[in-house]
């Protein structure tokens, strides 16, 4: 069996039947708690202006990690050419800053479903970058998907007080980014054999700058430092979570 981990544990002495239950499950938990938290960050009304803070905030906080976890594993070399780099920080910060963003003009369980069917894009932008070939089912439940939105919005926007057209505009390129910045990433990987450590660091310490450079010019920085001290458990802790 080949080398595989798991939070920094080895699991490749396992069967591949039971890594795959590890890693989904891990998946399932992580992402079950991530949402948690940002949807309780987001019930306090005076940060719902802030999102692109709240994305600030998570940059600082994966750069630290993965600078920690690069340093623990030994990987200080840079594989990647640094202008590649300047690219995907600015995808980066596109997918996931109008996401954050959308959510002060959406409610969550809308975002929620417009970023599971990221499918879609991906897709479409793994056909054009990547030349990759799919079957007739994959563009068959790609479809369907597209229709299970288009009668959620429908009743979400007759039924939800947080629901308008710049939510909409802003979830969706997020989603136009993320279709760009996944294949954009498993391409140049492959091409240089970097490491999801290397890709973390560089992506998200260039996009810190790029974010506290907008935060600065559009006079959001202080403000949002300011209702982030007032509720600093639900802000500071809950986004570390």
């Amino acid at each position: 069996m080949g080398s595989a981990e798991f939070l920094c544990f080895e699991i490749g002495h396992l069967n591949n039947r039971t890594q795959f239950f590890i890693c989904s499950a891990g998946v399932f938990f992580f992402f079950l708690l991530y949402g948690c938290f940002q949807e309780l960050i987001f019930t306090f009304e005076e940060f719902r202006p802030y999102g692109w803070y709240l994305t600030f905030m998570q940059f600082c906080y994966y750069t630290v990690f993965s600078y920690l976890e690069t340093r623990f594993r030994g990987d200080t070399s840079r594989k990647i050419p640094l202008r590649v780099y300047v690219i995907l920080a600015l995808l980066t910060v596109g997918t996931m800053g109008f996401s954050n963003a959308s959510l002060g003009h959406l409610n969550y369980a809308t975002q929620v479903i417009f970023k599971c069917c990221k499918l879609i894009p991906v897709l479409v932008g793994s056909s054009l970058i990547q030349r990759k070939k799919y079957t007739v089912l994959d563009y068959i439940a790609a479809a369907l998907m597209c229709l299970g939105l288009i009668f959620f919005i429908l009743a979400d926007s007759k039924m939800s007080p947080i629901f308008d057209t710049l939510g909409l505009i802003m979830i969706s390129i997020a989603l136009l980014f993320d279709a760009i910045i996944g294949n954009v990433q498993e391409k140049e990987m492959k091409r240089h054999k970097a490491s999801n450590a290397e890709v973390v660091l560089y992506s998200y310490s260039i996009g810190t700058l790029y974010i506290l450079l907008y935060l600065l010019i559009s006079g959001e920085f202080v403000p949002a430092f300011d209702v982030c001290i007032k509720v600093r458990y639900c802000s500071y802790f809950a986004n570390f979570i």
